[in-house]
């Protein structure tokens, strides 16, 4: 049976986003939205019945804001704002990524400051639990006045316009939705503004970029413990005394990662007196370089906590108190929550910080498959020259790290004015999202790679046994992944490696002998 998720002012979790994200839960509105809502709404239908300029109710958008619209008209502006702003272009968001996005922008009404119906984002939902989800063009928001050009081709599916998907086959919203008994939505005033107003594209990309990320950071422990004891390498690195006198939170989670993983290992033992004095940074440093990853991690963490619970809608309604004190009267007050800048810095500085992670694992894949410093055949293969075993393998985990540093650029230190320099600085969010979760999958890929060729060296010191946790990684691997005697088709191989790291076989096998690992 699905989960529930309940709507309920600011209690939504990241996990929630990713289980929603997933398809594993489905949504509700608690009792204590629908009375925000409804007090919001009264608001803005006391302010069209004043008939007193308000933005987003009675004017035009943007540059054209001092537009006022009449009272017969305000109906089809918000249509027409829809349509005219689902100018997006580019491929459609996934699965996951629409179903957070509808789920963040239902979550944006539920709070009870957009002066929406409760009726828009229970028709929200009711696509969300369906599976109907809107085809969402990835390119065109600057994230500055809300992620408006993708947001409205959510909207668009919402109103019965545009395009869906329901099970993977793309088809029109309108005949989705009357399949499924829901009624498109005939938007009211200010309806299709509080539909587009706000960061939950950029927010919902990010989010589920992080929620990974955080998984690959462990993963990069479970890595770096297989390859440390492949090229038999020290604990001594990542002994506590050493971390408690740099006390940074990561580093020390990272380090006693490793000191669980690399518990009771015969290859350790075999070269305790060995002549080496120190190994290599991408070894001995994995602590400081995986924890300023971590750091970077909880710090984008904080930011979206914040943001998935955030009101970013405008103007926002407060139906609290009246603009000159009148109790029960309500206000609308014009402002900026709808800027991306804190989502976009936070996305920005994570896929930096991951660039790291992924240089790192990249250089201990250099060390297992080169003979001048491994001690182990040359590029792991039993009869080199005649096989070329896992040559090219790091060949691809270089051109992986090598892209990433390219979209490692920020994007929130550029700004390009629009809607006529209304909109003079832009955040670019979504653009500094994207490359997030690009960069996230491409270290998934490397750290696949390495957990593959680092099994195929352990295999080669044999009948010396790895650290219970890292045989454990190493047996898991074999199950699914024999070892290389001869040259073989190695895509397979990394994308069999890859699905386990996102099943979290490889993190539960490592834990069945280590603990809990964090």
């Amino acid at each position: 049976m699905a989960r529930r998720v309940l709507l309920d002012h600011r209690s939504l979790t990241l996990e929630a986003v990713g289980l929603v994200a997933d398809g594993g839960a489905r949504v509700s509105l608690s009792p204590r939205s629908l009375r925000r809502m409804n007090a919001a709404r009264a608001v803005v239908q006391r302010a069209l019945a004043d008939d007193r300029p308000t933005y987003g109710v009675n004017t035009g958008f943007g540059h054209l804001s001092d537009v006022r619209i009449p009272l017969a008209q305000v109906r089809a502006l918000q249509v027409n704002l829809i349509r005219s702003h689902a100018a997006g272009v580019g491929e459609p968001l996934g699965p996951g990524e629409t179903r957070a996005a509808m789920l963040l922008r239902a979550h944006v009404l539920a709070q009870g400051h957009s002066g929406t119906r409760p009726l828009v984002a229970r028709r929200l939902l009711a696509m969300l639990n369906a599976d109907i989800l809107p085809v969402i063009p990835c390119q065109g928001s600057v994230g500055a006045s809300g992620d408006l050009a993708p947001l409205a081709h959510l909207a668009l599916g919402l109103i019965g316009e545009g395009e869906v998907q329901v099970r993977g086959r793309r088809q029109p919203a309108s005949r989705a939705l009357a399949a499924a008994g829901i009624p498109p939505v005939r938007l009211e005033a200010k309806e299709g503004l509080s539909l587009i107003n706000g960061t939950q594209i950029m927010t919902a990309i990010g989010a589920l970029a992080l929620l990974e990320a955080e998984s690959l950071l462990v993963h990069g422990d479970i890595a770096g413990a297989m390859s440390l004891e492949a090229l038999r390498g020290s604990a001594k690195p990542f002994d506590q005394r050493i971390h408690d006198v740099r006390p940074h939170a990561g580093q020390a989670a990272s380090a006693r990662n490793l000191r669980r993983l690399l518990a009771r290992s015969a290859i350790m033992e075999s070269h305790r007196d060995c002549a080496r004095i120190q190994d290599s940074y991408a070894l001995r440093c994995m602590p400081q370089v995986h924890g300023a990853a971590r750091a970077a991690a909880g710090a984008a963490r904080a930011v979206l906590a914040v943001e998935i619970n955030a009101a970013t809608d405008n103007p926002l309604v407060f139906p609290e108190a009246g603009a000159a004190g009148r109790r029960g009267a309500g206000t609308m007050i014009p402002g900026g929550n709808f800027h991306g800048q804190p989502v976009a810095v936070a996305l920005d500085a994570l896929a930096l910080a991951l660039v790291g992670f992924a240089s790192i694992s990249e250089r201990r894949i250099d060390r297992l498959v080169n003979p001048l410093v491994s001690e182990l055949p040359a590029f792991l293969v039993p009869d080199v020259g005649l096989n070329s075993g896992f040559m090219l393998a790091q060949v691809t985990a270089a051109a992986l790290v090598s892209e990433s540093k390219a979209l490692s650029h920020p994007a929130s230190v550029d700004s390009i004015p629009t809607s006529a320099n209304k909109e003079d600085h832009v955040s670019m969010g979504p653009i500094a999202a994207r490359k997030a979760a690009a960069i996230v999958t491409n270290l998934r890929r490397v750290l696949a790679i390495e957990i593959l060729a680092a099994a195929q060296a352990l295999d080669f010191l044999t009948p010396l046994r790895p650290a219970a946790a890292v045989a454990a990684v190493r047996d898991r691997v074999r199950r699914d992944v024999p070892f290389m005697k001869r040259d073989r088709v190695l895509a397979r191989d990394i994308a069999t490696v890859e699905s386990l790291i996102l099943s979290g076989a490889l993190r539960g096998a490592a834990e069945s002998e280590a603990g809990r690992l964090a």
